[in-house]
């Protein structure tokens, strides 16, 4: 793979660092990656990273502190996005995209709309970090960008157990490890540590949990009343979507949060059978064949009917021949 990043990088003086909106594991870790990479190779660079706020279980990554909440009026010389398939992902710092003189996008979403000068979208690739990595100059992978980048490879992989998982994702992991990160602690701390509320909105969202199409699909809901209980906001209901996934015999889970009034953040998860990705983009969203997402109006029963259609479309061969 050739080393557009570097190439781009040659001459720039000051870089913006994007991400999507509600970061994850694997937007946090390419983003804080590069700004600790970039502090490595280029000490010359001015670079900042601009994200929402993501959850404290991150703050062990180098930079974390660093990352800037808000929007100002600087212009930069070059926008790296990462792990972000559309502008629209980019949420309040498009404003970064659009004024920057050049912009480069790194990303493994099969959905992505190629939208920034230059373009790296590996979609068999296990995570955006994943995709960082080959761009990155080995000698430059010290202990502090190796944590962020085995981050953002557990999260996407769910610990190297996901279908996205490749012996390459294997050979990656590996190399950071030597590095001397704590893996044990990265995955017990970020990815399966639970404060007391998250536990319990998660033991909520799977009591109130429903099949439906013959135990072939699964959802669970949660409302604003529901977070308001326990005291919980979007960045504590990780986990709920993949534990749902889980459930014996289910093809697609489906887990949904209220975000406003009649709006819905509408999380997908596959096991074969249905390629959610589709689902997603119909719905204004995006992301993978068996992990997508997107916004969804209506009431919860309106959600889950609209979504229904197109599940059964692909669980049905009959259905599906047709549509060819």
């Amino acid at each position: 793979m050739s080393r557009i990043l570097e190439s781009m990088l040659d001459g720039v003086k000051s870089v913006a660092i994007l991400g999507h909106i509600r970061p994850d594991g694997d937007c946090l870790g390419s983003t804080l990656g590069l700004y600790n990479y970039l502090g490595n190779k280029y000490p010359g660079i001015h670079a900042r990273v601009y994200l929402e706020e993501a959850a404290e279980k991150f703050a062990y990554l180098k930079g974390f502190d660093e990352i800037r909440h808000e929007p100002d009026d600087r212009v930069y010389d070059l926008c790296v996005c990462l792990d972000s398939g559309d502008m629209g992902r980019l949420g309040k710092f498009s404003c970064y995209f659009e004024r920057a003189r050049d912009s480069i996008c790194l990303d493994h979403h099969v959905t992505n709309t190629r939208y920034a000068s230059a373009n790296l979208v590996v979609a068999d690739a296990s995570s955006t970090c994943e995709v960082l990595y080959g761009q990155l100059d080995e000698a430059y992978i010290d202990r502090t960008v190796a944590e962020c980048l085995y981050t953002g490879l557990i999260h996407d992989t769910g610990v190297f157990k996901y279908s996205c998982t490749s012996a390459k994702t294997m050979e990656i992991a590996g190399k950071l490890m030597e590095k001397g990160i704590d893996f044990g602690a990265i995955i017990d701390n970020s990815f399966y540590r639970k404060t007391y509320v998250q536990n319990q909105i998660l033991g909520r969202a799977l009591l109130e949990s429903v099949t439906f199409m013959d135990g072939k699909c699964i959802f669970s809901a949660v409302r604003k009343k529901d977070m308001e209980f326990y005291g919980v906001d979007s960045k504590d209901l990780d986990g709920i979507i993949d534990q749902l996934r889980l459930t014996e015999g289910v093809e697609c889970a489906l887990f949904l949060y209220e975000s406003g009034a009649q709006e819905y953040k509408v999380s997908m998860r596959s096991q074969d059978r249905v390629d959610v990705s589709r689902i997603a983009t119909f719905f204004g969203g995006g992301g993978h064949v068996h992990a997508a997402g997107c916004t969804m109006s209506g009431s919860i029963h309106d959600v889950i009917n609209n979504l229904a259609i197109h599940i059964s479309r692909q669980l049905s061969p009959d259905t599906e021949a047709d549509q060819q």
